[in-house]
């Protein structure tokens, strides 16, 4: 073959044709060196009927400039980037980003130079220098990645570097493994987990396509069902991916895994030096790491033979990619174990409507796990009417609840309250004029982070240091910070019982997987008393002696017009309940709620989770909404609003009439301003039947706009703002 189509990574230009030179082979999926312009360019060889065009006179095709050596990306990968940029309205060229992610580990296989400072102190220090001193004690990285930690310019790094201040470290470009053993420890499994477990075993044998829904509450040992089908495709040696919805997870799980299996698994995660990804993405390439345990970008990962995917916590949110190619792990990787043959286990103790109604399709198998492991019992929920049950003036822990807390602790107990918001308070307001302290870039308040006295906002990551006096009238001392984030409830906290333990856990404070493990090792240890969290500790911890949880506020997930919201709050505070008692010692949970009555509330203090599933399918259904039917988002956003706010009514005006395809808006979306751009969104609807996608194609390529205008195109959208 003297002619090859090639993926390059460069959205705007597609495919481009290349000559192969003599003695050069380069088979479909080779990942190619190429010539563009004057530079050179990575991408990969692809079937050319995959991507349709005019061909060019092979005399004018330039020559590929090189194959790189490591295996060629599979045919059920090539499928599965097809699949995704088509089905979420994707560039190819966007999605093969994702495969090659870390291009390190194709560019050669020299070693990479990591650094570590050496103790030395410069002649003249800056306050920069002085700032990176401080922060990289104890870290090794590459020049950029000391850079991001240290929060200085690369010029800083660079310039201690030359001065000595850094000790230069060769990192080998191949991972050294430990392979894990299948049979390293056996574990006594109840005859539910073993029934479940003789299933998903019989599933990895036959290396057949098949999606598995493991429905089992909290604390009925789902991971160690799920384990034995780990083993099994190891004993097959075959590869499996797990995916975990949160980085903060992965280091408590690989702990749990090196109990299991004798070794830990590969990581995949945001949080990975540069090094690590290069290894690691080789060795799952090769095939010589065996299990690979990560974030939703791990499903792009070019596996030599994948046996097995797992999605644990699968209803999770945060399993949708928000920006960039606006994917939904949770269904990808079903479409990637279709594309292996192969099976796929969505693991959940409260599943998304949309997997439940898979498995009433037929689609999906279900896998029931009704009762915790080992005899331990589901938890007492009880709702605290805050109307009734009210908390002294200027503080937020209703009196019932804080009696619970002070028995909890007399009999040595830890406890965890939950408030889904992050820092101090949401909302910093000038009593003089009424001013509310908003980012300039995003339409958003400011939130107070008194822990690093600073004011955040949670949407672009301005930050400023908190005023002394109103930035729009002038007046001292008239700001006050108003509701309560998770650091004023831990104040509060620690005004109550002064003597206690506690830990403030979110995404501020839980920033790495090691966090997350000292955190654990700090809970089991029963160095802490009382956890005070956001959503972070509602999945995947398992503390014996948690008895207590609260649940501050359960009102914020209800308010606003998401479709999923009341789903949501019934995920998060099921969750969150199920991290007390998972041991011998019952659970008690307190919900403070002003809305009792709510059906949310009611199915939870019910244990009604049928009930509430069922007459929320119900409601689904009688609203046309998915997964009845299908919407998609539009999201138009430019730094000049009139441009922004045109091409929205250009899109809007050029809707096209079909049966069963409606165009709702355009309208100002509710974060109306995000890092400076203004943003406009329109909502389609379509009925089961309606090819979604054809229709927005045909619509949205006719169109043109400004080149400073973005549009993109958000299938089966998440968020709503």
């Amino acid at each position: 073959m003297n002619r090859v189509r090639v993926l390059l990574l460069n959205a705007a230009l597609g495919p481009l044709d290349y000559r192969v030179p003599e003695a050069m082979d380069a088979p479909f999926g080779s990942i190619v060196m190429v010539p563009l312009g004057p530079r050179k360019v990575p991408g990969v060889v692809w079937e050319p009927e995959s991507f349709p065009s005019e061909e060019i006179d092979f005399k004018k095709l330039r020559p590929l400039l090189e194959v790189r050596e490591v295996p060629p990306l599979r045919a059920p990968l090539r499928r599965l980037i097809e699949w995704t940029a088509s089905y979420y309205f994707a560039s190819p060229a966007s999605v093969l980003r994702m495969v090659l992610s870390s291009g390190a580990a194709f560019a050669d296989t020299r070693p990479m130079i990591e650094y570590r400072l050496n103790g030395t102190l410069p002649d003249r220090m800056t306050p920069q220098r002085e700032q990176a001193l401080d922060k990289l004690i104890d870290v090794q990285g590459t020049i950029s990645e000391l850079s991001f930690k240290a929060d200085v310019s690369v010029a800083v790094i660079r310039g201690l570097e030359k001065l000595g201040m850094f000790d230069r470290i060769e990192i080998a470009p191949f991972a050294d493994l430990a392979l894990p053993a299948p049979d390293h420890d056996i574990v006594d499994l109840s005859d539910d987990q073993k029934r479940v477990s003789a299933t998903l075993i019989k599933a990895v044998q036959d290396r057949k396509f098949q999606p598995y829904l493991l429905d089992g509450v909290t604390g009925s040992g789902k991971t160690e069902v799920y384990f034995e089908a780990v083993a099994e495709a190891l004993r097959q040696d075959r590869q499996v991916l797990v995916l975990l919805p949160e980085i903060a997870l992965t280091e408590p799980f690989l702990n749990r895994f090196h109990a299991r299996f004798g070794a830990e698994p590969v990581a995949w995660h945001s949080g990975m030096k540069q090094s690590d990804r290069k290894k690691n993405w080789r060795a799952l390439a090769d095939g010589s790491a065996k299990v690979v345990v990560g974030a939703r970008s791990a499903l792009f990962l070019p596996y030599a033979n994948l046996g097995l995917i797992i999605v644990d916590e699968a209803h999770e949110s945060s399993f949708k990619q928000e920006d960039g190619v606006r994917y939904h792990a949770r269904d990808v990787a079903v479409m990637r174990g279709l594309h292996e043959q192969i099976p796929v286990v969505l693991a959940s103790a409260t599943p998304a409507i949309e997997s439940r109604h898979q498995v009433e399709q037929g689609n999906y198998q279900l896998l029931e796990l009704p009762a915790r492991f080992g005899g331990a019992t589901m938890p007492t929920i009880e709702a605290l009417d805050l109307t009734q049950d009210i908390p002294a003036r200027g503080s937020w822990l209703a009196p019932s609840l804080i009696n619970a807390l002070e028995d909890n602790l007399g009999k040595g107990e830890q406890s965890l309250l939950f408030l889904n918001r992050r820092g101090f308070a949401p909302l910093t307001l000038c009593r003089t004029c009424g001013d509310r302290i908003n980012c300039p870039n995003c339409t958003a308040w400011m939130v107070e982070h008194r822990l690093t006295q600073r004011l955040a906002c949670h949407h672009c990551g301005h930050v400023i240091p908190v005023p002394e006096k109103c930035p729009e009238c002038g007046d001292e001392d008239s700001l006050v910070a108003c509701g309560p984030g998770v650091e004023r409830i831990c104040d509060e906290v620690k005004m109550l019982f002064p003597a206690a333990r506690t830990a403030i856990v979110t995404s501020d404070t839980i920033w790495s997987p090691q966090r997350a493990a000292d955190f654990v090792t700090q809970m089991e240890a029963g160095a802490i008393d009382i956890v005070v969290g956001t959503q972070l500790v509602t999945k995947g911890y398992h503390f014996p002696n948690l008895t207590l949880v609260g649940v501050v506020d359960a009102d914020i997930g209800l308010e606003g017009g998401d479709l999923r919201a009341a789903e949501r709050s019934f995920q998060q505070i099921a969750q969150v309940a199920g991290r007390a008692g998972r041991a011998a010692k019952p659970g008690h949970v307190y919900v403070q709620t002003r809305q009792p009555k709510a059906r949310v509330i009611q199915a939870l203090i019910e244990n009604d989770r049928d009930g509430f599933y069922a007459a929320e399918i119900e409601a689904r259904r009688a609203a046309q909404a998915p997964p009845f039917a299908r919407w998609a988002a539009i999201i138009i956003s430019s730094e000049d609003n009139s441009e922004a706010m045109e091409t929205a009514r250009l899109i809007g005006q050029t809707a096209p009439k079909v049966d069963g395809f409606s165009v709702f808006g355009p309208a100002p979306a509710p974060l109306a301003i995000l890092r400076g751009r203004h943003r406009h969104r329109l909502l389609v609807h379509s009925l089961r039947s309606v090819d979604l996608q054809d229709i927005l194609r045909d619509w949205l390529e006719k169109l043109e706009w400004p080149r400073a205008v973005r549009v993109g195109v958000d299938v089966d959208p998440y968020s709503f703002v």
